[in-house]
């Protein structure tokens, strides 16, 4: 396990990690998620062997510190996520985000050029306050001290066992904060940023999701958008072999 401050106050974000060559990929989870649960079984496929693979949890999730006094903004996400790659010794890593990880890896991209080469997004918040199915809504729907002192365990039982699984790793505090964060969104907003971006960007969209809003602007800002048949929101998940053949550039 390696660990680097991203608060200057002593905090750490922590991650996993698997040697091979460079450029390493990135491995970045969504809201109440950890990253090696939801892609450590890609990162060992055979076709995708070989590679130098990160897989970081954010602050206030999975094995990370969980400060109190840290805002756990979008923002302040990607530059804990900074200070990671830079302790690893990375530049132009590829990153493989999913959901909120997803926001937060185009925030960085934005802020930190010379970390990231290429972006693989997985139905990745793009827009501020997103639907009220989303679920950061579930979340949001309270305020902090209501979601943290009554309104967690709620939650947890509401969203069935498997997200729960790993939402239950975060500290509520900062599950809070990351989700109005992620509600909020980033300033540029992250659509227009991922759409200026002068990098390699995918963005992969489950079939079972429904129509993907401002498909075609995307496409044509060079934005591929990939829709995985047979797949939700958690497409690593849903289709392992189309996940893993859109890291690889195979699909």
């Amino acid at each position: 396990m390696k660990q680097a401050d991203f608060d200057g106050k002593g905090s750490l974000i922590r991650w996993t990690e698997t040697p091979g060559e460079e450029p390493a990929r990135v491995y970045v989870h969504g809201l109440g998620s950890v990253s090696s649960v939801y892609h450590a079984h890609i990162a060992a496929r055979p076709e995708l062997a070989g590679r130098r693979s990160l897989f970081v949890d954010l602050p206030g999730h999975g094995i990370s510190d969980r400060p109190e006094s840290f805002g756990y903004t979008l923002e302040e996400h990607a530059d804990a996520l900074a200070a990671a790659l830079d302790a690893a010794g990375l530049s132009g890593a590829e990153l493989i985000a999913h959901s909120m990880g997803g926001s937060v890896a185009i925030v960085l991209a934005h802020r930190r050029p010379d970390l990231v080469s290429r972006l693989l997004l997985t139905e990745a918040n793009l827009d501020a306050s997103p639907p009220p199915a989303a679920g950061s809504a579930s979340i949001t729907v309270y305020d902090e001290g209501t979601f943290v002192e009554e309104a967690h365990a709620r939650v947890l039982e509401a969203i069935g066992p498997a997200w729960a699984a790993t939402m239950r790793l975060a500290d509520p505090r900062a599950l809070h904060r990351s989700a109005v964060g992620l509600r909020r969104g980033s300033v540029p907003i992250m659509r227009d940023i991922l759409v200026g971006l002068p990098i390699d960007r995918v963005f992969l969209q489950g079939e079972s999701s429904g129509e993907f809003a401002g498909r075609q602007a995307l496409e044509e800002a060079g934005v591929r958008v990939v829709t995985v048949p047979g797949a939700g929101h958690n497409v690593m998940l849903d289709n392992p072999d189309a996940f893993a053949a859109v890291v690889v550039g195979q699909d």
